[in-house]
């Protein structure tokens, strides 16, 4: 699994003109899952997403937690971010789990994102052609790989 997560201002996402999620200030998480993702592995980045100290203290420090802050979480799925463009010009998606695997393990980690948070986590929609705004804060934008 891997998570691109951007400290934001506001972010929403828009599916055929429709405003699918949107939040204000915390963090946008893109998220792409590989076939070998586990439970185990999505607790995991669960638990780093919600936990990461990247909002400022009363001294500006980058001490605080989207938890600590009460921010909130917006989650879209986007398999390229498993793209191997190493070779060529053309990437390749083989990384990313197809989504009769990819779709459940988003679900999943939507679920655990929000029982953290204790709050409803809004979300794009699986497969769908997403536009996605936001106002960056900072910018502070962190990619982060589960340890498997």
């Amino acid at each position: 699994m891997r998570l691109v997560i951007q400290r934001v201002r506001s972010a929403q996402v828009t599916v055929d003109g429709q405003v699918t999620g949107q939040i204000g200030p915390g963090l946008l998480a893109l998220a792409g899952f590989a076939p070998t993702d586990t439970t185990t592995a999505l607790a995991w980045m669960c638990r780093k997403l919600v936990q990461l100290r990247i909002f400022g203290d009363e001294n500006g420090q980058m001490n605080r937690s989207v938890q600590d802050v009460g921010g909130q979480v917006l989650v879209v799925s986007q398999f390229t971010l498993l793209a191997d463009a190493r070779k060529g010009n053309r990437p390749s998606y083989i990384g990313a789990a197809p989504p009769p695997i990819a779709e459940p393990l988003y679900e999943q980690f939507v679920a655990l994102v929000a029982a953290e948070l204790g709050q409803l986590v809004p979300t794009g929609v699986f497969g769908a052609d997403m536009q996605v705004s936001l106002v960056n804060d900072g910018p502070v934008t962190i990619v982060l790989d589960s340890p498997a």
